[in-house]
């Protein structure tokens, strides 16, 4: 890629040292020329480039081999309209199914029917229906879907087609010239240019477990789901979502990288229901100037742990609460997201090298990655009895299961799943609550809420809600 790079930019200085007079004259025929030019020349007969600095004067030959791989998906859903509620008091409101659509592109990866997309483009679909290049058309099932990263995994019954290699994603750089192939409004596939405007974007709002690459090659709707394909003919990423305030396209894209991508397909593939990324156990806050400052750095960079949990991997390398985490295997860590998407993208069991401060002294240890806890076992049940919590259902948190819900790994209670119908409907009591405390007294486990809800007139519920601690009595 890089080679190539250089031949361009060869090409470009052997233009810009042509003669400028004859350049100029090129440029300003005289007003007559096209009389005395008769009738024009026809149009050379296209050809594949027949060597590496050719090849770079048109995107052809790469969109040739990307282009069949990319396939528009269209999803379709009924849901339930409501009545008005004023026609509703006379029964004349009946309510009616009506059926929701989504459009958006995907990506072959397996010549068997494999294909990746957005999460969002086929999340609640009852219909999938996957178009190929060529216009054939196939209903689709899901292997996996995975919320989190917001990718789905698709399989179709078809052979031999063509397909796009997943990039590891070990070489890209800022500058690097991609393309972005997909079906934007509908209009048919759309092939747009652009460069990797910043790489590792880890606080622009998208999913959990991504550091995206940031792209100006023009997305709009429709575009989700689609490639993002350097010039070695790769797939790079799936573009995912954009930053706009209009809503249309203003050069500021974002797909999801290539190892994520990999790894979701890799567990579909291996028939996994849900993706279990490994973690480090730490919980920690992005490092400001004035932290720096304290801990000797010489500019804002890192992580500063503020938490580590017992018996994790960041445990067992010996990482303490004040340490700055500035890299895992080389690779700068700026915030959570960041780590998480670097430890992430590795197998249960493998090993990273963690690169940290700590009193003003570089350090680094290897640290064995594995899924976060899930201990005390998950014990969902739905709460019954003369208490406020009837008809909630609860489970024990764990970091696994805080991790796969976007909770605090680091949070102790019991979650609130679902409001069912029962006394808790009118408390007030929220979905993704985490009950702490019942008269004061912890509660850790499904088991111990129960227990301490039998047999009482009054109770005094601690909970925690989005990290504010709230308390509320209730009398029965």
């Amino acid at each position: 890629m890089r080679a190539n790079a250089l031949c361009i930019l060869l090409i470009g200085l052997v233009a810009a040292c042509s003669d400028p007079a004859a350049k100029g004259q090129a440029q300003t025929p005289p007003a007559d020329a096209a009389l005395l030019a008769g009738p024009p020349l026809p149009a050379p007969a296209r050809r594949a480039p027949g060597d590496a600095a050719t090849v770079k004067l048109s995107f052809a030959p790469i969109v040739r081999r990307a282009a069949p791989a990319v396939v528009n998906i269209s999803s379709k859903r009924v849901v339930r309209q409501q009545v008005d509620p004023f026609w509703e008091m006379f029964g004349a409101g009946v309510p009616r199914d009506r059926v929701e659509g989504s459009l958006g592109s995907g990506v072959i990866v397996r010549s068997d029917g494999v294909i990746v997309t957005n999460n969002h483009v086929i999340e609640g679909g009852q219909e999938i229906t996957v178009s190929l290049s060529d216009r054939r058309e196939y209903p689709a099932r899901v292997l996996l879907a995975d919320p989190r990263a917001d990718l789905a995994v698709l399989k179709i019954d078809a052979k031999d087609l063509p397909v796009l290699p997943i990039d590891r994603g070990e070489d890209l750089q800022v500058g690097d010239l991609v393309l972005a192939v997909g079906d934007p409004f509908g209009v048919g596939q759309t092939v747009t240019n652009g460069i990797i405007s910043a790489l590792n974007r880890s606080d622009v709002g998208g999913g959990a477990v991504s550091s995206y690459i940031q792209t100006d090659a023009p997305i709009n709707p429709g575009n989700s789901g689609g490639a993002l394909v350097d010039m070695d003919g790769d797939l790079i990423g799936v573009n995912s979502f954009i930053v706009s305030r209009s809503g249309g396209s203003v050069g500021v894209g974002f797909a999801i990288p290539g190892p994520v991508v990999r790894q979701v397909v890799e567990t579909a593939l291996g028939g996994g229901r849900s993706v279990v990324r490994p973690w480090l156990g730490v919980a920690g806050q992005a490092v400001t100037s004035e932290m720096a400052r304290t801990l000797g750095l010489d500019r804002p960079q890192g992580l500063l742990v503020a938490d580590v949990y017992p018996g994790s991997p960041a445990d067992r390398a010996g990482l303490h609460q004040g340490d700055a985490i500035l890299a895992i295997d080389g690779q700068s860590i700026n915030d959570e997201t960041s780590l998480s998407f670097r430890v992430g993208t590795h197998r249960a069991g493998d090993s990273v090298t963690v690169t940290y401060e700590r009193g003003q002294t570089e350090r680094t240890t290897k640290a064995t990655v594995q899924p976060p806890a899930a201990t005390p076992a998950r014990d969902e049940q739905t709460l019954q009895g003369r208490h406020p919590l009837d008809g909630a259902k609860v489970l024990n948190l764990s970091p696994a299961v805080a991790i796969e819900l976007g909770g605090n790994p680091f949070a102790k209670g019991v979650l609130v799943s679902q409001i069912t119908n029962g006394l808790v409907a009118r408390t007030g009591i929220r979905p993704g609550d985490v009950i702490r405390a019942i008269n004061g007294a912890p509660v850790g486990t499904v088991a111990q809420l129960k227990a301490a809800l039998v047999g009482g007139r009054t109770w005094r519920i601690t909970v925690d809600r989005g990290g504010q601690q709230i308390e509320a009595s209730f009398n029965l």
